[in-house]
């Protein structure tokens, strides 16, 4: 351990890697750490249609992209590594790896990102960016003219079950229970749909195709009688899982496990941000992270000047 770093940023994803551009070419000596694959949700995603400016192009090119820019503005990525422990009280923040490296930073940007939650059957990896997708705004026009499952029953579901209709033909709400969690003016839009169909009480059990998802198998609930349904793609809503787990008690956690900042991004901890799919926000696309990662680089550079 020989530098202290302006800024040391936690995950390499959207969020991360817009903060590590703005911080690097702001002059601030600038270190990403991460878990895993640079990029983070975005290398899961076939393709990005919606990001301004850029034609349709696929996940892992756009994080690549990302990651040169980054790195060309001498921002430093250490990849697939694994934190043991953080320190982020006092001036200088102290982050410490599994294999016993030490790094420290006068700031640290938290970015580990998220996940949607999965339903963990048969196929549902296997179909993943082929057919099935946690995300009706980014993949929906994929879906034109055919016919797509919605899994779940909160607001979520029903409000990108109703979205989805601008492009399916037809969209099939699975729910287990025999009632929805969500308001009841989204429930009342999704059934005044003529698009939208219910199987209720009922969970899918299986995701099957060749190369593609061709259909899925439901269990009805109450009587345990299997069935098999046609589809073209999957859209699960089940809820949204931040990976946060390592920060519990280290930054304020909502009742969500969200990181708690304010507009600027910035934690309770002084001199410790948050951006991207780890905060408490409503909403979460690339784009999204984006700003949340701008905003806390240009935070950061504020603080440092003191």
């Amino acid at each position: 351990m020989d530098e202290i770093f302006d800024t040391i940023i936690v995950g390499a994803g959207a969020a991360g890697l817009t903060a590590g551009i703005y911080a690097s070419r702001a002059k601030l000596s600038t270190l990403i750490l991460n878990e895993g694959a640079v990029g983070g949700q975005m290398v899961l995603t076939e393709e990005i249609a919606n990001y301004p400016g850029v034609p349709t192009t696929k996940g892992y090119m756009l994080a690549n992209n990302m990651k040169m820019q980054a790195k060309s503005f001498g921002c430093k990525i250490k990849s697939n590594v694994k934190i043991a422990k953080y320190e982020l009280e006092g001036d200088v923040k102290t982050i410490e790896l599994e294999d016993g490296r030490i790094f420290q930073g006068r700031t640290v940007i938290l970015t580990p990102g998220g996940r949607p939650r999965s339903l963990h059957i048969e196929g549902e990896d296997q179909f993943k960016g082929k057919g099935i997708s946690y995300c009706a705004t980014c993949d929906g026009d994929f879906f034109t003219g055919k016919e797509v499952v919605v899994v779940g029953g909160g607001n979520s579901a029903l409000e990108e079950a109703v979205a989805l209709t601008n492009f399916a033909t037809k969209v099939t709400i699975v729910h287990q229970f025999d009632h929805f969690q969500a308001f009841q003016h989204a429930i009342d839009e999704a059934k005044n749909n003529p698009k939208i169909e219910f199987i209720m009480e009922s969970e899918l059990r299986g995701f099957y195709g060749n190369g593609q998802l061709q259909k899925v198998s439901i269990e009805h609930l109450p009587s345990g009688n299997l069935s098999v349904l046609k589809t073209d793609g999957t859209f699960i809503f089940i809820g949204y899982q931040p990976n946060t787990e390592d920060l519990n008690g280290i930054v304020p956690l909502n009742d969500r496990n969200e990181i708690v900042v304010d507009s600027g991004m910035k934690t309770e901890v002084p001199g410790v941000f948050a951006a991207g799919d780890c905060i408490n926000k409503r909403y979460r696309q690339v784009t999204t992270a984006v700003a949340d990662g701008t905003i806390a680089a240009l935070s950061v550079s504020e603080y440092l000047r003191g």
